[in-house]
């Protein structure tokens, strides 16, 4: 008997791309076969975002384009998308089940058990239901893995639904989490991306440390690297900069969203930090981490930012010296409070900040990369023959790429940073 061939789509954050793994593995040990989302498939499976407009429309266009090309597949579509508009997605053409997040852990079962139907079944997408915690890592890239460590938001910030998709702030005990990453290390990989919606948030289930995970994590044997995916600015404690500079295994890499450099504008988005607070935690990581690669999202014409409170913005990020910026034009999501507020800004003045953003995250990130031009640093490379070439991230999360050698694979190498090409990758050559 032929067996029955899947394909996954997975929009947004590094944690949807954790727990589609792990559905993934759900269905390999069910006996299917895993194959390209380009490729025909008889049962499709789209983990959704809903972050912004742009994302909704993104997903509703990947349903449509999988059932002209697999009439017959099964297409069971969850995340934060499916959460929120469960019976919007329902009703597209194609679509056979809709799953919220608190059940995506069955979204295997459920496959199994479809029977016969006329219209899409929609299991657990009311907000009250999200309590349960799906425990999730990825696996398949042979050198890094995302692990999962904490669901929910409680912060409830004025421009976001996440909360809503996500649930309340929630997590399982370090010592799951812990045996998770044990099995990360026993199947080869050697770099862990710590994630959750709000990951500093992590222990409000069980009443344990962040600080306390990280240092739990730094003891599994086989793991080389940890990156924290990312980290509220008012949740970077002393004691979380003091740990990772003096650990060897968590490597100099942050991101830390800023989404304004105006104070005011924090205030009206319910942000928990201010401007200030935020140079204050970004000069003790250059006190103590001087190499840091520093990620920032930015939120680019939320209402009542006028052209002082955006060049704020533009000047705090020039001063903490982002290494590159991940920008996001302000998108009005339902049931927000952003959506009330007054002094609604210009669509084609937020596409002009966002160009001039765009432009300063590229010199950033090549002032950043030029620094390194001529020194040594430990690149971790990946598998992949792109043309005679491999590449791999430095520790500080530059691109290299350096001619392809099998025996470097999965292996963290001295290199010398050469050059950059036009792409902002580094050239580089394997020393010693």
């Amino acid at each position: 008997m032929e067996k029955r061939r899947v394909s996954f789509h997975t929009l947004g954050c590094k944690l949807n791309f954790s727990e589609t793994s792990t559905i993934a593995r759900d269905f390999e040990r069910g006996g299917y076969i895993r194959v390209e989302a380009s490729e025909p498939t008889d049962v499709a499976v789209i983990n959704s975002c809903s972050v912004t407009e742009h994302a909704d429309k993104k997903c509703r266009n990947i349903i449509r384009k999988i059932h002209r090309r697999n009439p017959n597949a099964i297409i069971a579509v969850t995340g934060c998308y499916a959460q929120l508009k469960p019976h919007d997605i329902a009703a597209i053409e194609g679509v056979d089940i809709v799953i919220g997040n608190n059940d995506k852990g069955d979204l295997y079962r459920r496959v199994v058990e479809l029977q016969a139907h006329s219209q899409a079944e929609v299991y657990s997408c009311s907000y009250d239901q999200i309590n349960r915690f799906f425990a999730a890592y990825s696996s398949g890239d042979r050198t890094r893995s995302f692990l999962k460590v904490q669901d929910g938001c409680d912060y409830k910030c004025a421009y976001c639904t996440i909360h809503y998709a996500r649930g309340a702030s929630r997590n399982i005990a370090i010592n799951d989490i812990v045996r998770e990453a044990e099995e990360i290390a026993q199947s080869g990989q050697k770099e862990i991306v710590i994630t959750g919606v709000n990951t500093g948030d992590f222990g409000r289930t069980t009443g344990e440390r962040f600080i306390d995970l990280l240092k739990a994590l730094d003891k599994v044997e086989g793991i080389e690297r940890y990156r924290i995916s990312s980290i509220e600015p008012n949740l970077i404690t002393d004691e979380i900069i003091e740990f990772c500079a003096s650990s060897p295994r968590f490597v100099p890499h942050f991101h830390i969203p800023l989404q304004s450099g105006s104070t005011r504008i924090l205030g009206l988005m319910r942000r928990r930090y201010t401007a200030e607070k935020y140079r204050e935690r970004i000069a003790k990581i250059r006190q103590l981490m001087p190499d840091s690669f520093l990620g920032v999202d930015v939120i680019v014409g939320f209402p009542g930012e006028g052209d002082e409170e955006f060049m704020e913005t533009y000047r705090l990020l020039e001063e903490v010296e982002a290494s590159f910026l991940h920008i996001f034009p302000f998108s009005e999501r339902p049931g927000t409070p952003a959506i009330s507020l007054p002094n609604k800004v210009q669509s084609s003045i937020s596409t002009q900040r966002v160009s001039r953003l765009e432009e300063l995250s590229a010199r950033l990130h090549n002032n950043f990369a030029n620094r390194y031009l001529g020194t040594v640093r430990e690149v971790l490379f990946e598998s992949t023959d792109h043309d005679g070439l491999m590449y791999g991230y430095t520790d500080n999360y530059l691109r290299v790429k350096v001619k392809f050698n099998t025996s470097k694979i999965n292996k963290i190498c001295n290199v010398k940073l050469i050059s950059i090409d036009q792409d902002g990758d580094i050239i580089a050559e394997i020393v010693g």
